[in-house]
């Protein structure tokens, strides 16, 4: 025991490590970046070795440093792992979880309080945004991302299919006499601007393109908005179908006309760095989800698109 290093120091270094900043554990610590840096100094001259390399704008693990981080990373998580089973106590455990706009609201938010009554004690910390996720300078600890899975650098759970279908309330589709696909010539097409292409992808998978103008129609800067406008009956989205499930459930929302289109490996992604594997209420999370995600039921048939289309979420 007389080889112990300052816990303190320790869990700073670890913080600091695991986030390639300083700045972000200090706010997981919370102290100061000043006081994070003392730590880890006063570790580094216990230990008589370097652990980072600095410099104005970042930090990074020395060869020692990295050697250190891989060893008693997983024996302090496993100290908070049996803290959490003795004591049923979370510890202060926080997941930053990142996501889309429009994922989040319509399909994981519904679902956040079953992971609440299984696991009281932890924190979600959900935030949305379009753009990529910087994990080394934002404080997240695992992202939903649209994508083709294609995620080297990190741990990556293929979420829910992604299949489009176009929707729209019963009541725009008998006032409009939508009946089968070719009806839709002439009506109203909304579109969400982040994914600019679905209306063309289904009409040309569908094999109507001549036939329907995929371009027309008013334009929202995202799904939810383009949501808000099918409510109100002004026209058709083109949705991702999984996220308005409840909505087709109730009958806020109706397929009027097939079929449903699948973009195939095109889906929803979890992906966090392989560091974080080491936080138990994280390892939980991921579970909880992939449960959930197993539990969604597709029953319908569906067709495969072109693989060379892509697109961006909403």
């Amino acid at each position: 025991m007389r080889n112990l290093p300052p816990l303190n120091p320790l869990r700073a270094f670890e913080a600091a490590a695991r986030h390639s900043s300083v700045r972000l554990a200090a706010e997981e610590t919370n102290v100061t970046p000043g006081a994070v840096s003392r730590q880890i100094k006063v570790l580094e001259d216990h230990l008589g070795v370097v652990l980072f390399r600095r410099s104005p704008s970042e930090i990074t693990l020395t060869a020692e440093g990295e050697q250190y981080f891989n060893s008693i990373s997983p024996h302090l998580w496993g100290l908070s792992d049996a803290t959490v089973n003795l004591t049923g106590s979370k510890g202060g455990q926080i997941v930053h979880i990142r996501a889309y706009t429009t994922f989040a609201g319509k399909w994981l938010i519904p679902r956040l309080s079953s992971f609440s009554d299984a696991y009281p004690n932890i924190e979600i910390r959900l935030t949305t945004s379009l753009e990529a996720v910087d994990f080394q300078r934002e404080n997240v600890d695992a992202a939903i991302r649209l994508g083709d899975g294609d995620y080297p650098l990190f741990e990556v759970d293929k979420l829910i299919e992604n299949h489009l279908a176009p929707l729209c309330t019963p009541e725009y589709a008998k006032r409009e006499q939508i009946r089968i696909a070719q009806d839709l010539a002439g009506k109203q097409l909304l579109h969400t601007l982040a994914r600019p292409e679905d209306w063309r992808i289904w009409i040309e998978t569908v094999g109507l393109q001549g036939r329907l103008d995929w371009h027309s129609g008013p334009k929202y800067a995202s799904s939810i908005l383009a949501y808000q406008a099918t409510l109100e009956h002004q026209g058709l989205m083109m949705a991702q179908k999984a996220l308005f499930e409840e909505d087709l459930r109730k009958g806020r929302l109706m397929q009027p006309v097939g079929p449903t289109v699948t973009r195939g490996k095109f889906t929803y992604y979890l992906i966090l760095p392989r560091s974080r594997m080491r936080n138990p209420a994280l390892r939980r999370f991921r579970e909880w989800l992939q449960n959930e995600c197993q539990a969604v039921q597709e029953d319908e048939p569906v067709i495969p698109t072109a693989p060379r289309w892509s697109g961006t979420p909403g």
